[in-house]
């Protein structure tokens, strides 16, 4: 089995991704939406609550656990990568195929106060930057928003606007959805953004990686099935989320 992991509904984006791909594996999924979001919480937090999934997941015998959210990656994927022996794939952040592609020399990125903080983001930030220009900005609002299953309406829209807004006024062709939340409203971003900017989602990446990791090619005739938990008692939306 596949554990995917996220401070919420977020993930469901991953797992989304990982399902076309291996449609007959079977998946684990744990929302900790009793902690959502993870975005201003302190790194020591997130790394405790990573080890109490990670727990969860190596009781029900997973062989993969997918940290299928930025802000946990960035807190955490160190330090588990370092206490488990099991194979873990994190949120890589996107802007390295977003700077090398942007004509304009503007990339915005969007992302969590952790993710932004976080070794991976700043490592690949220094390495690829290069003279391009890259606008962050902190979805605040968004997670939220998303996490009561609201994903379009005036509500999103501004939220959006606020978010967006200066990356568009300063030239960005390429915008870096860096929270695995932010999918669920691409459709609103690529609406607002435009048809000349391009909406990047990092998760069927991810997904590759994971299948390189358990060294699948094709998928076989068998169809897999997936567990969903929560550390809410109410997972509804998290249900209505993974039927879409």
């Amino acid at each position: 089995m596949i554990g995917v992991y996220d401070s919420g509904v977020g993930g469901l984006s991953v797992w989304r991704e990982l399902v076309k791909l291996m449609p007959d594996e079977d998946y684990v999924y744990f929302s900790d939406a009793a902690y959502c979001p993870y975005g201003p919480k302190d790194p020591s937090f997130i790394v405790e609550r990573a080890c109490a999934v990670t727990d969860f997941f190596l009781e029900k015998g997973c062989s993969l656990i997918v940290v299928a959210c930025n802000t946990a990656t960035a807190a955490a994927i160190s330090y588990l990568r370092a206490h488990y022996t099991i194979p873990f794939v994190g949120m890589e952040p996107a802007i390295k195929p977003a700077i090398l592609h942007s004509r304009s020399g503007v990339v915005g990125v969007l992302a969590t106060a952790g993710t932004f903080k976080g070794k991976l983001y700043l490592n690949t930030l220094a390495r690829f930057s290069g003279d391009v220009k890259v606008i962050e900005r902190v979805g605040e609002g968004l997670v939220e928003t998303v996490e009561k299953g609201i994903l379009d309406g005036p509500e999103v829209e501004a939220l959006v606007h606020r978010c967006i807004d200066p990356m568009l006024e300063a030239g960005a062709d390429h915008i870096v959805l860096g929270c695995t939340h932010y999918p669920f409203l691409q459709p609103v971003i690529e609406r607002l953004a435009g048809p000349a900017v391009t909406v990047v989602n990092p998760a069927p990446a991810v997904a590759r990686q994971a299948r390189r990791l358990l060294g699948k090619k094709e998928p076989s005739q068998k169809e897999g099935s997936t567990e969903f938990n929560s550390s809410s008692k109410d997972i509804s939306i998290l249900l209505r989320l993974a039927s879409l």
